[in-house]
């Protein structure tokens, strides 16, 4: 995949979550948005890392943080960041009132225990 075809800036994100963690019931440290398809997955300091999973399944190598405040992006290919790059279709974070970790609710008391 080309670095042109790793970006889709029109798609919009999957939700304000970890697709994978809301459907089992799971929790994440911090949230990725793919640049192609626009798949949440939680970070590879979260438990079960589906961000990463995603970019090994799909092939899709290009994330963004999908954190309030930070627009960077991740190429798992060239395992280099980018500070800035192209205007992905909003909403570009979770909610600002979901919590870090998150979801409200589904994280543990001993969280920090957890992480990679």
């Amino acid at each position: 995949m080309t670095a042109a075809d790793a970006i889709d800036p029109t798609v919009p994100p999957s939700g304000t979550g970890c697709v994978e963690c809301d459907a089992d019931g799971g929790w994440w440290f911090h949230l990725r948005r793919c640049a192609r398809c626009g798949h949440i997955g939680c970070c590879d300091s979260s438990p079960s890392k589906h961000a990463t999973a995603h970019a090994k399944a799909t092939g899709h190598p290009v994330i963004q943080s999908y954190e309030p405040g930070e627009s960077w992006f991740w190429d798992y290919g060239s395992s280099q960041m980018y500070a800035k790059g192209p205007e992905l279709a909003p909403p570009h974070s979770h909610p600002d009132d979901q919590p870090a970790p998150g979801p409200a609710g589904r994280v543990p008391a001993d969280w920090a225990d957890h992480l990679d």
